[in-house]
């Protein structure tokens, strides 16, 4: 008789189907998934890729960051998912693969995990669950570390004065690489 290890993403569901509706937090969930380190991943694959409706602090104001629920055990249409892949490819070359909150790239070294690599998600500007909308404008590329909050320090967006200084103030080597980068990033622009 062969056995199957199940995946931490099936022991999540599994977890969250004998606690249909009532509040879970981060510990137990971690718990649950056999304390696998991107629990929380797996956590936004189950309602964002499977359609289920587990809910969270930015859904629900009476919920405390770290706290879930799982409403039903009826999973969305692929429909009604919200963002799709479309929109994501769209999202993340606007902003051209990098975290709008960090500045860190895909495939850049995780500063947290230095024996991973930087993973991109899709964040809302404003929250839905303060009437922001699934529309690419209110959408930005952002990283599982500051889409979980590990890097709510980041620094505001530098105005334009501030960079063309940094700018200036670099090595010529540093502003041909930036040259590089901005050709790079707007070649599609340009091309048309």
């Amino acid at each position: 008789m062969t056995t199957f290890k199940k995946s931490s993403k099936q022991k999540i569901l599994n977890f969250l189907l004998t606690n249909v509706g009532d509040i879970v937090d981060s510990r137990q969930l971690q718990k649950a998934s056999g304390w696998a380190a991107e629990w929380a991943r797996r956590v936004r694959e189950l309602r964002d890729e499977d359609g289920y409706q587990i809910i969270s602090h930015k859904d629900k104001a009476d919920l405390k960051p770290g706290q879930y629920i799982l409403l039903t055990e009826k999973r969305k249409p692929a429909f009604a998912r919200g963002i799709s892949k479309e929109t994501r490819a769209f999202v993340l070359d606007r902003n051209g693969f990098t975290c709008q909150s960090c500045g860190m790239a895909a495939s850049d070294i995780d500063p947290f995990h230095p024996d991973r690599k930087i993973r991109l998600t899709i964040g809302h500007i404003i929250d839905k669950s303060k009437g922001g909308s699934d529309e690419p404008s209110n959408l930005k590329a952002i990283c599982s570390n500051c889409n979980e909050g590990l890097q709510n320090t980041a620094l505001p967006k530098p105005d334009q004065i501030h960079l063309l200084s940094q700018i200036r103030r670099a090595t010529v080597d540093d502003q041909l690489l930036v040259l590089g980068w901005l050709e790079e990033k707007f070649k599609k622009l340009k091309d048309k």
